[in-house]
């Protein structure tokens, strides 16, 4: 905040300039953060090619508002386009404004396989920490990278990336890891990979979000140690996606999932799987039973309703080492029937025919 000096009838005032600064380039950004600005417009920004958006380190109590619209150049690099790190700070997008990735640009249809190097958009450690009203255009790969957290919300926050139909791919929403109190709420997706993706952390609350054209909501993939404990999605939608609801763990390497819940799920026009919980996943795709080295406990699916193209599956489940497990589901439609394997003892899940 800065201060202005006002002379009025001989006397010298010092006002509170309330306004904050506005900038619209990476320099005046600098020197804003060196000053110690608590109030930052962001407008009408082009950052340059192969250079983040630095709100890296922001001082306790600073907002920052994006205004107008903010774009950046184009080279083959892996980002992130914008680093936001501190304590009790606040990101806001205001009326009007879009942060437009123009991932066209680097899309393939490899994503982070291959091809060209994509930036990845928005890297998120922050603690005591609010994300609200972004919205966000055409990211060339993942999104939001929230890692690191303790108690962060994000809200009202769109992800616009139909333009990627086509070629876009890894375009994944939000991926959480190492994370202690992450919050989404009122959010609205349309990419090519996961919505949400947790791979590590614990109380994680997905809720009242819409996810359209992707894989769904995910937990995982889940290994190496991690563990994910705590996580609630609620109240959300699924839509045109290949999956809409899963967990997987991956083969041979060690996690623990404990207390997950899903409730209150509506899957509409799901092109493969209404859920799918697979203990062997790889991304080339499983090969040969899960290990038991990653325990699902305390799980519980309810009221998860919806449809699934006829050529796909309603429910498929392989697992092994569960427990603890409650479901009350009603997706139909797909005419693909897999068996269910690894379920606790005397559940009856619906999947199809008997393992």
């Amino acid at each position: 905040m800065r201060s202005i000096f006002v002379a009025l009838a001989g006397l010298i005032l010092v006002v509170a300039d309330v306004f904050g600064v506005e900038v619209n380039n990476l320099q005046q950004l600098a020197d804003a953060k060196k000053g110690g600005e608590k109030l930052i417009t962001i407008k009408n920004l082009e950052v340059p090619a192969g250079v983040t958006l630095d709100l890296d380190n922001l001082q306790a109590g600073t907002t920052v508002e994006f205004a107008g619209k903010v774009t950046f150049g184009y080279t083959q690099w892996l980002g992130p386009l914008i680093k936001i790190t501190g304590k009790n700070i606040k990101i806001e997008g205001k009326p009007g404004h879009v942060i437009d990735g123009d991932g066209a640009r680097w899309w393939d249809g490899k994503g982070g396989n291959g091809g060209r190097k994509k930036p990845r958009f928005i890297y998120f450690q922050a603690s005591d920490s609010v994300i609200t009203g972004l919205r966000i255009k055409n990211s060339p790969v993942h999104c939001f990278a929230v890692n690191g957290c303790n108690n962060v919300h994000l809200t009202d926050i769109s992800m616009d990336n139909r333009d990627g139909r086509v070629k876009g791919h890894n375009t994944d929403a939000f991926d959480v890891a190492n994370s202690d109190g992450v919050f989404i709420k009122n959010c609205d997706v349309y990419n090519q990979d996961d919505c949400l993706a947790i791979n590590s952390g614990r109380n994680i609350v997905f809720e009242n979000n819409t996810c359209t054209g992707g894989h769904g909501i995910s937990i995982g993939s889940v290994g190496n140690g991690a563990q994910v404990e705590k996580v609630l999605v609620k109240g959300c939608k699924v839509s045109q996606s290949t999956l809409g609801i899963r967990i997987k763990t991956k083969k041979d390497e060690s996690c623990l999932l404990k207390d997950i819940t899903f409730d209150d799920i509506v899957l509409k026009n799901i092109k493969k799987r209404g859920i799918n919980i697979q203990g062997n996943y790889k991304n080339s795709g499983p090969t040969g039973p899960p290990s038991p080295n990653c325990p699902i406990q305390n799980l519980v699916i309810n009221n998860v309703r919806g449809n699934v193209d006829s050529k796909g599956t309603n429910i498929a489940v392989w697992v092994a080492n569960a427990s603890n497990w409650f479901w009350n589901s009603r997706v139909t439609g797909g005419k693909r029937e897999l068996p269910c394997k690894g379920v606790p003892a005397g559940m009856d899940i619906n999947c199809g025919k008997a393992a």
